[in-house]
């Protein structure tokens, strides 16, 4: 069995490294560590919770114990895709390096410039940050990378997922060439791959387990779940959570759950609270004080929940989580894998439970397809029927059809249709109630032969009374011509 001190580390990370009530290293921290120290550069690819920090910090602060760091010029750098992530390396740096005179600079966003940029003046041995943070310092004018002589990139595959690809190949191009480069990551997309064939010469590869797998020590379940209605889903699937969590009662001392959205962070929270669950949101939107405090309040007991986006579902260092829940299923099948390795972790059993309406199913078969296992189906606790079960409904069945007519008028609900009512004997016409007849125009302007009651009856039907004299004139010389 392989020990710490069979590692070649120096005397004080040996002796930090007791202090913290390790003995013996992970697979990964075994693998890693030796080619680190001999200067090489190192690739490598193992599922979250193995130790990747201590793989890279140990063997960074013995490779560092001689020298001096100059201003603005750090000696090394450590990349992290967000800022819990970085935070917990600078605290993992301080736990190793307790012993020694190394110092450390955390760049990340929502803390104040001037305090960075004095840390940054006065040289740092170790610089850990953000890839946005980092570049803002040195488009000021604040930082110089052409000292870096170790550099660390830690998640890339996260890195990927947020789009900091372009910004790790520019920091990459700042950096000396002969730097020694440590690349973790948990899977191997053909981009990261292309990175790595690119800015790493001839890596000592470790990998501890296949890429995007999960612990063994997890439990995992998943419930299919469908709503009544479409707009009653969110009530009812937040009411199958706290089912979930009421179920588990006994074994969940704490829980992390992860929604997609940020917005959804913030509603289930504040309905945990309101049916008496100690819950607290975590999400990108939040103030950086607020979420180290979330975090420290979930680190030390005193929050009993913690709900997130995927910002916390990467490197964050919480030992003793009993239960992860994943409100939804996540839109990348890699994400599941991090999600649910916050459980697990150091040898200890877990549990994973996840819910999933129809409109996932096609994400859960990709999340099935990666890990290579089917999850197995859980019962809905409420004791509804599982969507999986229920016949088929058509969409077009969920709601009324609506019949387009051509009146405007509103149908008389009890009046009966031509093919139903009855025949009867139609009841004879009746001369008054029979409309007069619409006198037709003629061509030539007004109809002058209106019927009026003030007329004669032997009244002359045509032209009227008022027939001018010379329009009647050659009538009457016919007629007398006739007698």
């Amino acid at each position: 069995m392989t020990k710490f001190s069979d590692l070649k580390l120096d005397p004080k990370v040996l002796k930090a490294v007791e202090s913290a009530g390790y003995t013996e290293p992970t697979p990964i921290q075994e693998g890693a560590i030796p080619p680190a120290l001999e200067g090489r550069d190192v690739l490598g690819i193992a599922q979250t919770g193995t130790g990747k920090t201590a793989s890279f910090t140990l063997p960074m602060i013995t490779l560092l114990k001689r020298g001096r760091a100059r201003a603005r010029m750090p000696r090394s750098l450590v990349l992290a895709p967000t800022r819990e992530l970085a935070a917990q390396v600078a605290e993992n740096f301080d736990t190793y390096a307790q012993h020694t005179k190394l110092t450390k600079a955390l760049l990340i966003g929502g803390v104040s410039f001037k305090e960075q940029d004095v840390l940054i003046d006065r040289g740092v041995d170790v610089l850990i940050a953000t890839p946005g943070r980092l570049l803002d310092h040195f488009e000021r004018g604040k930082l110089l990378l052409t000292g870096v002589q170790i550099m660390v990139v830690d998640e890339a595959d996260r890195m990927l997922d947020m789009g900091f690809i372009p910004d790790i190949e520019r920091i990459f191009s700042l950096t000396p060439f002969t730097r020694q480069t440590l690349f973790f990551s948990a899977t191997m997309a053909p981009e990261i791959e292309r990175i790595t064939n690119t800015f790493l010469s001839n890596p000592a590869k470790v990998e501890v387990a296949r890429a995007a797998t999960a612990s063994e020590n997890i439990k995992q379940g998943v419930v299919m779940f469908k709503a009544s209605r479409r707009d009653r889903e969110g009530s009812e699937k937040r009411k199958l959570l706290r089912s979930l969590i009421e179920s588990e009662a006994e074994a969940c001392r704490n829980a992390i759950i992860f929604c997609n959205r940020k917005v959804d962070v913030d509603i289930v929270a504040k309905s945990m609270k309101k049916y008496g669950l100690d819950a607290a949101p975590i999400h990108g939107d939040l103030e950086q004080s607020q979420r180290m405090k979330t975090l420290d309040g979930f680190r030390d007991g005193t929050l009993r929940f913690l709900v997130a986006s995927d910002v916390a579902a990467r490197g964050l260092d919480i030992p003793d989580v009993s239960h992860v829940f994943n409100y939804d299923v996540p839109s990348h099948a890699e994400d599941y894998v991090h999600r649910i390795g916050r459980t697990g972790r150091a040898g200890k059993k877990g549990t994973a439970m996840m819910i999933c309406v129809p409109k996932d199913e096609k994400n859960l078969e990709d999340i099935e397809r990666l890990i290579k296992t089917e999850i197995p189906r859980l019962a809905n606790p409420q004791g509804a029927i599982p969507a999986e079960a229920e016949a088929p409904v058509d969409a077009a069945e969920e709601k009324p059809k609506r019949t387009r007519t051509r009146s405007r008028k509103k149908p008389v609900e009890d009046a009966p249709s031509p093919a139903s009512a009855p025949l009867e004997a139609a009841p004879a016409p009746v001369e008054e109630d029979r409309p007069e007849p619409r006198p037709s125009r003629s061509r030539g302007g007004r109809n002058r032969g209106r019927r009026s009651e003030d007329r004669k009856e032997d009244a002359v039907v045509g032209m009227g009374d008022d027939l001018p004299s010379f329009i009647a004139k050659s009538f009457e010389e016919r007629m007398a011509t006739a007698d």
